[in-house]
């Protein structure tokens, strides 16, 4: 078995990053010293640790163009767009910061005469985050920065993809001053990975990643009473109403189903339009998509780059292949973006008509530049098209109608549910999921909450 991990980049299939992956040794040291840290840090004010994070943050936007360019390098991302994942850390980070002193706060209990009694949220202590690659920071950083506000100390694991995400977090927080021991980095292998998450130095597990992993992750916390907090994949779904704005609904929805290369749990993967638009929002998204610039993404005219590696390319090739021979039309011509090329992460983007939930690419998540668009007749036909599947992180619709959105926001089996927009992250709201799509919460005051546990102070100050 391998003892170190490599990077290979899609931009050009070179080999970029290459680490060793952490001794036994060196995991025991690590885990002792996050212990020893925290014991510590769960005693430094609130205010004190958000005042670090808003350094830890400064930290990052002073490096965002070298940030930028290694997303690109490590996971395709086109140049142009990875400077926002920097300035989408700092919002969470910021937002997060500023919401802990009144989340963190003790629970005071209504007045009984002779007694004190309130509520306080202690840090859990160890907690593990494991992190994916197609939004490096922004996945890591819910839970990363929430767990340090909250008192804990932090082991990340960062995906084999994108290593030095995780090395950067470590940077920024050398030079915000973070104590040493209270955040730490480890490469590790899946062995090792799951040998931590079984660890009695470990008191909570945050993993974003695939429901495979997700279930593995509970495999290995199962014999211990130890909590998890798991954001899983989507299928998520959008509905264009008879009165939607079609011209913002085509542009908003072109881009949530195909930014990232279609790479994002909550992108937009299934479309369903009302029957009265269907024709003419089709025909605007086919046209919109075929504006897109597909090809090496350190190229700043580029708006789309490459998948991470060939063998995703070739899972989505393979569920287009299947839809069209089960009677979906695909309105793109792969050889209008010359960069598409069999066999590799290059892949161009597709528009499926005529397709139905016996196709996987309407079911099965595809994690990829494809989208399927179907015509319905009704919102309670929406509604029954959406709810069909296992999965559940976001949904949205797009209407004039903001009581017609509740109503059927109600109805809609999901963590988020988006009017006239998709594919965000609000830090205010808690991002949460589903089904198959996960289970705990992060970002928002709610946030804080599995990060920390309640204890009750019940004080008899009078005995007479």
């Amino acid at each position: 078995m391998s003892k170190t991990l490599k990077t290979i980049s899609p931009a050009d299939n070179r080999l970029y990053v290459e680490r060793p992956l952490a001794t036994g040794a060196e995991i025991e040291r690590a885990l002792a010293a996050a212990r020893e840290a925290q014991a510590t840090w769960k005693h430094v004010a609130v205010a004190e640790r958000a005042a670090l994070i808003e350094r830890f943050v400064a930290a990052f936007e002073d490096r965002t163009a070298a940030i930028a360019e290694e997303i690109s390098r490590q996971m395709g991302r086109p140049i142009k767009y990875t400077p926002g994942e920097v300035r989408g850390l700092a919002e969470r980070a910021r937002y997060m910061a500023g919401a802990a002193q009144e989340a963190l706060a003790d629970l005071r209990i209504e007045p009984k005469a002779g007694f004190t009694r309130f509520i306080r949220h202690q840090p859990l202590g160890v907690v593990f985050v494991v992190a994916p690659w197609n939004y490096p920071y922004l996945t890591a950083v819910n839970a990363v920065v929430p767990a340090i506000l909250a008192g804990n100390a932090v082991i990340l694991k960062h995906s084999h993809q994108t290593p030095l995400c995780a090395e950067r977090f470590a940077e920024a927080f050398a030079a915000a001053g973070l104590p040493e021991g209270v955040f730490q980095f480890l490469h590790l292998s899946h062995a090792d990975t799951e040998r931590v998450i079984a660890s009695d130095a470990v008191d909570f597990v945050a993993f974003t990643g695939s429901v495979a992993g997700g279930h593995a992750v509970q495999r290995a916390a199962v014999a211990r009473f130890v909590g998890t907090g798991l954001e899983l994949g989507g299928k998520d779904p959008a509905y264009v109403r008879a009165d939607a704005d079609l011209n913002h609904a085509v542009e908003n929805l072109v881009d949530g189903a195909f930014f990232n290369s279609g790479q994002s749990c909550c992108g937009i993967e299934r479309i369903y339009v009302h029957g009265d638009v269907y024709d003419r929002f089709v025909d605007g998204f086919a046209a919109l998509t075929r504006q897109y610039v597909l090809g090496d993404p350190l190229d700043p005219t580029t708006t789309l780059g490459p998948m991470v590696r060939a063998s995703a390319a070739d899972f989505v090739r393979g569920q287009t292949t299947e839809a069209v021979g089960k009677g979906a039309r695909a309105l793109i011509d792969p050889a209008a973006f010359k960069a598409s090329r069999e066999g590799t992460p290059y892949l161009a983007p597709q528009v499926l008509v005529d397709v139905d939930h016996s196709m996987r690419v309407m079911s099965e998540e595809s994690f990829g530049p494809v989208i399927g668009i179907m015509k319905v007749a009704s919102d309670d036909e929406a509604v029954r098209l959406m709810n069909d599947s296992r999965y559940g992180l976001t949904a949205a619709v797009w209407t004039e109608d903001e009581d017609a959105a509740i109503a059927i926001g109600d109805r809609i089996e999901t963590g988020t549910w988006f009017m006239n927009r998709c594919d965000y992250l609000d830090p205010a709201l808690a991002w949460t999921g589903v089904k198959d799509s996960g289970r705990g919460c992060t970002l928002s005051r709610l946030g804080f909450a599995a990060l920390t546990r309640p204890k009750s102070f019940h004080l008899r100050t009078s005995t007479t």
